[in-house]
């Protein structure tokens, strides 16, 4: 009997134990990160309007650029995962040392991009107050982001061999020095200058740097690191262990980028619409990022699950641990939705007291909880399937369905450029357009990326193909 087919199916309810328990620390390091931007927003918006757009444009532009560099680096949790997986230890350290020589190569880009960030600032066609506040605040949140990097690195590595708690107690950490970071930066207190919005960025390079020093530090000291070897000697650039890291992901960081993208284009459309519409898409946009969290920490888990099994050949149990991630990722996605559905209006009106707002916003809401169930889906199966080192699949299948069908069809739809009457559908539709046209994306995307994952993942096509990638 092949490898392929002799090994056991471990049990539903363990998987998902397993999926559990190596996916709540990760959801919760998930949510400190989107804490700092909303502490951002909020202390700049007490600030003054013009601080507050500073943040807003600056986030926009950092996220844009910083979120693909961060999802190449994700390539490292499958290929360490492996690894582990495989016993192979010493060669995880080697693999994470080829991964700083990355980082430091995606901090020198982002660097560069920051610090000249006139390109950006001349799509936002901002006022040239707003403009000044921007530059800034680009300006020192470009000198975090090496050790920004190095963290993710950190974030990636100790994931993919089952020690995400760490990752979390560093974030929380981080965001405990928030708000007293801010407070010094942005008003000037305890000697330091006053920055206003661009204190925001000072305080979060200074924690950027914290974490990272304190990451690497206990990895060096950690009894429970030591067998990776991370620290033993030093490695100079190797071509061939960095094409792997590249090979993988750079279609994951443009996979990121697609996303990214896809909604900043769609809010910056809906901009048009007028000040009540945008409003509340900003409110629907918020808590579908809010919402995705748990199913994107539900897909880091299963994604270094399913990679520790492939480096034991454990073939048939890496395709269970993606079914029931799938399986688990749905269930929790419908109940959420479910819930939001029916309290839509009663959370619209936790971010707006405006009565217009709130009812364009409540109405928005419910077209979020259908584009969840797909965006939870294909969450999970989009990590699942880098676990088995697939990303350039996925790649194509989201810029087909968020760009040309989710972006494309949405403005269609959003500005009565499409003839749909025959069907029922009358156009314009406004802002629904476009969150009509991201279901129908999302649907497509999800549905093609988990009839993916059901082909390849198939005990003989895996094992094939981990032939072919041992070659």
């Amino acid at each position: 009997m092949s490898p392929a087919t002799s090994q056991s199916i471990p049990l539903p309810a363990h998987l998902l134990r397993e999926l559990v328990k190596l996916g709540w620390p990760v959801f919760i390091a998930q949510i400190a990160v989107m804490a700092n931007g909303l502490i951002d927003t909020i202390m700049a918006g007490r600030y003054g309007t013009v601080d507050l757009a500073g943040v807003g444009i600056g986030n926009a532009i950092f996220f844009s650029v910083f979120g693909p560099l961060m999802g190449m680096q994700i390539a490292m949790t499958p290929i360490a995962a492996r690894l582990y997986g495989a016993g192979r230890f010493a060669d995880i350290g080697e693999k994470v040392r080829q991964g700083m020589w990355f980082s430091l190569v995606l901090a020198v880009v982002a660097f560069a991009l920051f610090r000249h960030p006139e390109p950006f600032l001349e799509l936002t066609q901002a006022e040239p107050e707003v403009r000044t506040r921007v530059r800034d605040y680009l300006g020192y949140i470009a000198w975090g982001i090496p050790p920004a990097l190095l963290f993710r690195l950190f974030y990636s590595y100790s994931t993919a061999v089952s020690r995400p708690r760490m990752v979390m107690v560093f974030n929380l950490v981080g965001l405990a020095f928030k708000i007293p970071l801010n407070w010094v930066f942005m008003y000037g207190h305890l000697g330091a200058p006053e920055l206003g919005a661009s204190g925001c960025a000072l305080a979060t390079t200074c924690i950027s740097w914290g974490m990272c020093l304190a990451a690497w530090f206990w990895v060096s000291r950690d009894p429970g690191y030591r067998r990776y070897a991370v620290f033993e000697r030093w490695s100079w650039p190797d071509g061939r262990a960095l094409w792997e890291i590249v090979s993988l992901g750079v279609p994951i960081g443009v996979t990121f980028f697609v996303d990214v993208t896809a909604f900043t284009f769609m809010a910056i459309f809906i901009a048009r619409l007028g000040a009540t519409l945008s409003a509340s898409h900003q409110i629907a946009a918020n808590i579908a990022a809010l919402l995705f969290m748990l199913p994107l920490a539900l897909g880091n888990a299963a994604s270094v699950l399913v990679g520790q099994a492939l480096g034991a050949h454990d073939y048939a149990r890496a395709r269970a641990t993606g079914i029931a991630g799938l399986g688990m990722g749905f269930a929790v996605a419908a109940c959420f939705a479910a819930l939001l559905f029916i309290g839509a209006p009663l959370v619209a009106s936790l971010y707006s007291q405006d009565e217009g707002v709130r009812a364009a916003a409540a109405a928005l809401i419910r077209f979020v909880c259908g584009y969840h169930l797909f965006d939870a889906v294909q969450a999970v199966v989009v990590n699942v399937l880098r676990g088995y080192k697939r990303a350039v699949v996925p790649m194509v299948i989201y810029g087909v369905g968020l760009w040309c069908i989710g972006l494309a069809g949405g403005y269609a739809l959003a500005f009565g450029h499409a003839d749909l009457g025959s069907i029922g559908i009358t156009t314009p539709m406004g802002a629904r357009g476009f969150w009509t046209g991201a279901i129908g994306g999302m649907c497509i995307a999800s549905l093609m990326v988990a009839g993916y994952f059901l082909y390849v993942s198939t005990p003989r096509r895996a094992m094939q193909a981990d032939k072919v990638l041992t070659a």
